[in-house]
């Protein structure tokens, strides 16, 4: 019983009639008010047989989840409620187990859901078919060939905002383990004619406004595009925005879908070239100029956009520029060539771009089956999805309305045919006897139409191939000789006197009573767009084209392969398309999903009767639920059918042992069901009547409410039983559990008792152990205290006679000698170590002994730093001296100073006496050399550095040239008045003269050294002892020299160095020289 309703089936919690066979009574109200019930509680999906009725609910519903593919995969048709993805599973398992090709054909008026519902088709297979690197690949390639075809074949209508312009039959190739290996993709009749024109409130093909909208300034420079939508001609205005439609987003996928179906980069540049050339020929704009011989002619207005036409497709201008003024007829052995008038000019220009798109959205399913066809040459199971536009009734019905209802025409006649066929091979394979079924055979229209003689479409073949003078009248003519008598053909000019008066029809329209009604067509533009005339001469200008693609979409262009022979007219093609197209689904088993709107307005939660109940008249679904019903309106195999009604009998409730087949011939004789009422087939029982059906499930009901009362009452008292037994075993268990409790409480208390007497006992005996042991301690402390009384008395009494007035005195004298004694031979032993920089020393013992401890210290620092400076020898002191100097001059005032401290002073870096190199200088100078240091001399005009030798003497500054050795300056100590540098990290310093001494000539001096602090230092010292005066050493960041005339300022400033850290120096002006220091 669990089991069985597991399961929820087509007929539980039903609303309304899920599989409208079983509606009773069926008539045209009923089956509407069903569909409506459905579709107000957001059932979308009706069952006729195995036929899928989709409601296009115009918004997003939560059915489509991969928990609802889990759902319905694998199950039973029936077995769930009614689904597309039931249908997509029984199709694919009838494919993957049986072995048998399918196609599923999807059809329905403009705007009903069918593109969506082929999207669900290939979605749900892809979800539940293999996994696998190559299998997921080859799935994502299929499904991303839908955004690329939508984009350039679809397009917003007044019923639809994401129209298919073109039909669409993909075969879905599988291998023998049901894994896809790849796709095929055939398009028909992709509505050219909206590339250069379309109706108000409707838009061209969504590709030319997601370019502009989503495009990237780069490419649309690249595409010479501007995004103003208003540029261009061929794009209606009226509704080139969309609400709730994200072109740029759009764009984007599409791009994305190029690449993973296998588009290279140059390949996807070179198809957006070719829908910028169609966007920018719409731009094209011609005059009428007068010839010599009085014919009219056809100039460009404007050559701009042409030649950016030309850039783009790389055709030579003047080439096409003749292709729009001239048209050549060739005739066998001779060519004529005639001028174009602005008519036949635009007529051209809008050939060329129809031409030129649909060429391209034929290459692209071309590329696309490149991408997508299977690699592997196995044998393949098919499965077809077609995905065509539906039955078309407007206010203006042309051309392409007119083919689009044929082969709706076609594939109603097909329908038809297979749903008989289906349903006949049933009743055989079940052993049932098949009775004929009236119904409405439509092939009268389709002879109407594509009878090889009399059909429309021959008649207009004709007409087109016929010499003399063609028009759209004449057609209409010879329609109304040939068709006047057909009964589904009617005319305003017909011979059938039964016409003439009807006003309803003008005069330049016929009307074809076609399955789903009356449609009034206009003839004019017939004969033009079957012609689907493109000149020779525009031709051959594209195959001249040096761009690779457009080149490839004009083969009959190339001169060398002219063929003279007409082309195939427009309908001829479509004709033998839709033939193909027959031929291929009648080998494949069927599956049908009739797509319905439910209003026009576009809007969710609206349910048009009128528009419903139109398309269910022409989609011809009431005739399709009588061929169902015409035998026996409900077929199930026995055993689900056993499954669900074996409760009804006692015998075979709540199993049956025997065969399926038996238990229901038992359980129908048990109900007393008339035997006229059903028919026992091979595998399923058939029942005629819905009512029969419905009675079986009124019993069921009750039955299943008596089961539940009998259920319930045998579970109220289980569970009545069970919670008894469960109080009775926990009022056990809590009794136990209780009275392990009251005993370890018991014992607790007995322990705790125990315990306190135990400590109460213990206690007492300590606290008299230790009244013993103070007693004891007292009386061992008062003998010790008598003993040193008697013992001082007896010493007392001993050495009274030596004591005066002043013993207390000596005695403290002693005290403090001992006390001090004792001190000094503790420091003796805890004295630091003899370095001057030890700062350790013992802490005093004694308050009093502060001040002596103190002096202590000092005099042993002394004495310890007399000690270390008595280790120094001459030489060494002579370093120190100058180094606490230096620390004197610069410490907290010069920021190279802390780097010069543990540098030792040289003095002499130049070993002159020992270099020979310097012999000449060495043989100059008499006096013992302080410093010698090579130093960068400033220059004093330009602020560039010099290498020059610098030597400090007892009595002299000289500079000689470091190469040759020559001495080049020689100043007195004397004439040395200053030296300046700044506070920085730098070595640049200043030696300042006495005016009007000899060296002072040129100016002051201004070196950069890297011993700046040491040669400061000396300089200072030895000036010092030589004029007995202290030379000024000046620090600041700015100050002046006296650079010969000039008083020049010194400016150091912060900067970033080329030359790494090394400082730079640089003369501004006649006034100032800048010292960038890093």
């Amino acid at each position: 019983m669990a089991k069985m309703e597991a399961k929820t089936s087509l007929l539980d919690n039903m609303i309304g009639v899920g599989d409208m066979v079983l509606l009773e009574p069926l008539n045209e109200d009923t089956f509407i008010n069903n569909l409506k019930k459905r579709f107000d509680h957001n059932e979308i999906y009706t069952y006729i047989g195995s036929v899928v009725i989709s409601l296009n609910p115009y918004r997003s519903l939560p059915i489509y989840s991969p928990e609802k593919v889990e759902e319905y995969r694998n199950r039973n048709f029936y077995e769930l409620s009614p689904h597309i993805f039931a249908l997509s599973d029984e199709a694919y398992r009838s494919l993957r187990d049986q072995d048998k090709d399918q196609c599923i054909l999807i059809t329905g008026e403009s705007g009903a859901g069918k593109t969506e519902a082929s999207k669900l088709v290939m979605s749900y297979v892809a979800a539940v078919c293999g996994k696998g690197a190559e299998v997921n690949q080859v799935k994502e390639q299929l499904l991303q060939s839908n955004p690329v075809l939508e984009a350039f074949g679809n397009a917003k209508t007044v019923k639809n905002d994401n129209s298919s312009r073109f039909g669409k039959y993909m075969d879905i190739e599988f291998d023998f383990k049901g894994d896809p290996l790849g796709g095929v993709i055939s398009n028909y009749l992709l509505e050219k004619s909206r590339v250069v024109k379309q109706p108000r409130g409707e838009r061209n093909f969504h590709i030319f406004y997601q370019i502009l909208s989503g495009g990237s300034e780069d490419l649309l420079c690249k595409l010479k595009l501007e995004r103003d939508f208003s540029r261009y001609n061929y794009l209606g205005l009226d509704s080139a925005r969309v609400n709730g439609v994200d072109d740029a987003a759009n764009f984007r996928t599409v791009r994305n879908a190029m690449q993973i179906v296998g588009f290279m980069d140059h390949e996807t540049q070179s198809v957006f070239e070719v829908v910028a050339a169609v966007l920018k020929l719409g731009n094209i704009e011609f005059k009428p100029e007068s010839r010599v011989n009085g014919l009219d002619e056809s100039k460009i207005k404007d050559k701009n956009e042409l030649k950016e036409i030309c850039e783009l497709t790389g055709i030579d201008q003047s080439v096409l520029e003749r292709a729009f003024s001239f048209r050549t007829v060739e005739a066998k052995q001779e060519k004529v060539s005639t001028t174009l008038n602005v008519a036949q000019a635009y007529y051209a220009r809008d050939a060329l771009a129809k031409n030129l798109y649909s060429r391209l959205f034929s290459w692209l399913v071309t590329r696309i089956n490149e991408s997508i066809k299977a690699q592997t040459k196995v044998r393949k199971k098919v499965m077809g999805v077609l995905d065509i536009y539906g039955f078309e009734i407007f206010e203006e019905n042309s051309f392409e309305q007119f083919i689009i209802n044929y082969c709706n025409e076609k594939l109603q006649q097909i329908f038809i045919e297979l749903t008989l066929k289906e349903e006949q091979e049933e009743y055989i394979r079940e052993g049932i006897e098949w009775t004929h079924i009236e119904y409405f055979n439509n092939a009268i229209i389709c002879d109407l139409i594509e009878n090889n003689q009399t059909g429309i479409l021959a008649m207009l073949d004709e007409e087109c191939l016929r010499p003399g003078t063609v028009t759209d009248d004449t057609f209409l003519e010879k329609l109304n000789q040939i068709c006047a008598t057909h009964q589904h053909f009617e005319s305003r000019m017909s011979k059938c006197s039964r016409f003439l008066n009807d006003t309803s029809l003008p005069h330049c329209c016929f009307r074809i009573q076609h399955y789903a009604g009356k449609v009034m067509y206009q003839v004019e533009g017939f004969v033009d767009k079957n012609n689907d005339l493109l000149y020779r001469d525009l031709s051959q200008a594209m195959w001249k084209a040096n761009h690779s693609l457009i080149k490839d979409l004009f083969p009959e262009g190339n001169p060398a392969k002219i063929n003279l022979k007409r082309p195939p007219t427009a309908g001829s093609q479509f004709k033998a398309s839709v033939a193909t197209l027959m031929k291929n689904l009648q080998t494949k088993n069927p599956n049908y999903i009739r797509c319905i709107k439910p209003n026009d307005k576009k809007a969710a939660h609206i349910f048009n009767d009128a528009l419903v109940c139109h398309q269910v008249r022409y989609l011809g679904l009431l005739e399709n639920v009588r061929v169902r019903r015409a035998g026996y309106a409900f077929r199930q195999p026995y055993e689900p059918c056993l499954e669900r009604y074996k409760m009804l009998c006692k015998q075979t409730w709540p199993h049956w042992g025997g065969p399926a087949r038996d238990g229901v011939e038992v359980l129908f004789n048990d109900l007393e069901i008339p035997e006229e009422e059903y028919s026992f087939g091979r595998s399923k029982i058939f029942i005629r009547n819905p009512r029969t059906l419905f009675k079986l499930e009124d019993l069921r009901k009750q039955r299943l409410e008596d089961l539940a009362t009998l259920i319930q009452k045998i579970y109220r008292g289980w569970k009545c039983r069970t919670h008894f037994l469960l109080m009775k075993k926990s009022q056990i268990v809590i009794a136990s559990w209780y009275r392990r409790y009251a005993q370890q409480k018991k014992y607790q208390k007995i322990k705790s008792s125990a315990i306190i007497v135990q400590s109460y006992i213990r206690g007492w005996k300590a606290r008299k152990l230790l009244r013993e042991l103070k007693h004891q301690k007292r009386c061992n402390k008062a003998v010790t205290t008598i003993a040193a009384y008697w013992h001082g008395t007896q010493v007392r009494r001993e050495y009274r006679k030596f004591f005066r007035a002043n013993a207390g005195r000596k005695i403290s004298e002693f005290i403090l000698q001992k006390i001090i004694q004792k001190y000094f031979l503790e420091m003796k032993n805890k004295m630091p170590s003899l370095s001057p920089v030890d700062k350790n020393w013992p802490a005093r013992p004694y308050l009093f002994l502060d001040s002596t401890h103190n002096e202590l210290k000092r005099i042993f620092h002394l004495w310890r730093c007399k000690k270390y400076r008595d280790q120094f020898t001459d030489q060494q002191k002579l370093v120190y001296e100058e180094k606490l100097e230096a620390s004197e001059l610069f410490k907290d005032k010069k920021a190279l100073y802390p780097a010069s401290v543990g540098q030792p002073f040289q003095g002499a870096y130049l070993e002159i006496s020992k270099n020979p190199k310097y012999k000449k200088l060495k043989d100059a100078v008499d006096e013992k050399i302080i410093i010698a240091e090579v130093v960068n001399k400033i220059n004093r005009a330009n602020g560039k550095a010099t290498s020059r030798i610098f030597l400090l003497t007892n009595s002299n500054v000289l500079l000689a040239d470091q190469k040759s050795g020559n001495i080049k300056s020689e100043v007195p100590l004397g004439d040395v008045t200053k030296v300046s540098m700044s506070s920085q990290n730098d070595g640049f310093f200043a030696v300042h003269l006495k005016e009007g001494s000899g060296a002072a000539g040129k100016g002051d001096f201004l070196f950069s050294s890297d011993h700046l602090i040491e040669m400061a230092t000396k300089l200072y010292r030895t000036t010092l002892t030589q004029t007995k005066q202290k030379l000024n050493i000046e620090i600041s960041d700015e100050f002046l020299v006296q650079f010969r005339q000039d008083k020049v300022c010194v400016k150091f400033i912060q900067g970033n160095q080329r030359n790494g850290n090394v400082p730079t120096c640089k003369r501004k002006n006649n006034r100032l020289l800048e010292v960038a220091v890093p």
